[in-house]
């Protein structure tokens, strides 16, 4: 139906489950492997400068300052080692808890309380701020739930915003 939202509201019914084998494993996988290799080709040969590759958002450098998880490699730029992945969660289930932070360790757990939603993974060189989305992907076990209330103390403080 046209200009109907896609999200049930309180008193509609929630949609089928969706058949998942394993919550855990990553549905829908986009890797940005090349276009990764791409861009940094056209960096170190000239083709690009580095304000446009070297830019990364205040709030992502923070981010991968306090959340960031070692890759084990170092920076394909500066060669820095403290090269980090920052990932990210956003779905409608989510609710308030959608577009955060969170670790890698968390993710299966959260793969079976929610039905789904969609991990983004960037990595981040807090040097010399290059940033890349590398990959995303589907978790969750295939049962829609209601996204969770808003907390009293997030609507205070979006009350005072």
């Amino acid at each position: 139906m046209r200009g109907a939202s896609a999200k049930p509201t309180k008193n509609q019914a929630l949609p089928p489950a969706e058949p998942v084998k394993d919550p855990t494993a990553h549905r829908s996988p986009i890797d940005y492997a090349l276009q990764r290799r791409a861009s940094l080709y056209a960096f170190f040969n000239g083709g690009m400068l580095s304000s446009e590759f070297c830019d990364a958002d205040p709030y992502l450098l923070k981010a991968a300052k306090f959340h960031g998880e070692a890759t084990g490699s170092p920076c394909p730029v500066c060669k820095d080692p403290d090269f980090v992945h920052v990932t990210y969660v956003y779905g409608d289930q989510l609710g308030p808890y959608s577009g955060r932070v969170r670790q890698a360790v968390d993710l299966p757990e959260m793969a079976k309380s929610f039905g789904e939603f969609k991990v983004y993974v960037v990595e981040v060189c807090q040097r010399c701020h290059w940033n890349f989305l590398t990959k995303t992907y589907v978790l969750g076990d295939g049962v829609p739930r209601r996204a969770p209330r808003t907390p009293r103390d997030l609507i205070d403080l979006e009350g005072n915003s």
